[in-house]
């Protein structure tokens, strides 16, 4: 039987792709994780019906033994951070761009189904546009938002010159249970909700009237499966906007949290970080018409469901 292949899998949003596809009825998922920010509790209900291998997608030698004949690979794997691309941008382009290359490598040699690719919205820099499509012209304002967008150019160019099957989703901003709110890079939500939480103000970088397109995670894993098994004629070495299709500024959204809360705490703020764009909202009108996107929860349903989590695991 062909394995289902997903990189990344013990991260946040991996791991709720993992819990999603053994939903739909994979009997086993394969993991390749190197463990830099995945967690092996991610996985601990569904461990039974995990293969996890520890390696990492910049060792080619490593992952390509795992990688070949699967029937779909996810791959997820990355250093996904803007800050961090900045202050450490070696790291991050050998695993965002040399480790994708392997992966589509390893695909592609070894004859694998096809590859979902977790692309991202900072791609599209800061376009006063909204809502991004995928027609516009990137515009990346980062080492990451670059790293990731040659990751999509090569996701198509193996699709023309391959004939592998791959589809790119422009990942924006995904928020939900098990994000490590530990990190200086973590994702805004991860951060408010330790806040909250601790009774304690947040800092804003700028004047928190940015805003972003929050997606929750399930609807993202969602979208994964969607694009695995969409007609390859319809969708191969194609880009699809991977979000909710809303937009919220952060200020809204600590707002938003505080009253779930019933309480008021004013944030704190500082200087606008380098990199960081200051809109965000997707055009989901291609996900919908050739993935059959379908995203079933709304910004405070997410809200609660990951606040809920995190008291609960505090």
């Amino acid at each position: 039987m062909n394995p289902t292949i997903v990189t990344g899998g013990a991260g946040f949003i991996g791991s709720a792709l993992v819990r999603a596809l053994l939903a739909t009825g994979v009997e086993r998922v394969t993991v390749i994780d190197n463990l830099l920010s995945g967690k092996l509790e991610n996985l601990d209900e569904v461990r039974d019906r995990v293969d996890f291998r520890h390696a990492d997608i910049r060792d080619y030698s490593a992952i390509a033994p795992l990688i070949k004949n699967a029937g779909r690979v996810f791959h997820l794997a990355a250093i996904p951070s803007v800050p961090r691309s900045i202050t450490e941008p070696v790291p991050s382009h050998e695993s965002n761009i040399d480790g994708t290359f392997n992966v589509l490598r390893a695909a592609s040699e070894s004859r694998a189904g096809r590859v979902v690719y977790a692309a991202s919205s900072s791609a599209y820099g800061d376009t006063e546009v909204l809502p991004k499509t995928e027609s516009m012209a990137p515009n990346p304002k980062s080492p990451y938002a670059l790293q990731k967008l040659v990751g999509e150019y090569y996701a198509s160019v193996f699709a023309q010159c391959y004939g592998l099957e791959t589809v790119s989703l422009r990942f924006f901003n995904v928020f939900g249970p098990r994000q490590d709110p530990s990190s200086p890079y973590s994702g805004v939500l991860s951060l408010f909700m330790k806040h909250l939480l601790a009774r304690t103000a947040p800092t804003i970088f700028g004047d928190g009237e940015q805003s972003r397109d929050f997606t929750y995670v399930e609807d993202v894993a969602a979208l994964c499966i969607k694009a695995s098994l969409a007609p390859a004629a319809t969708v191969s070495g194609k880009v699809y906007n991977a979000g909710n299709g809303g937009r919220f500024t952060l200020n809204e959204t600590w707002r938003a949290l505080c009253a779930i809360e019933g309480v008021k705490i004013q944030p704190l703020f500082a200087e606008p970080r380098a990199g960081d764009v200051r809109h965000s909202q997707a055009d989901i009108a291609a996900a919908v018409r050739d993935l059959g996107h379908a995203p079933q929860f709304t910004f405070e349903d997410g809200l609660r469901r990951t606040l809920d989590w995190y008291r609960a695991n505090a």
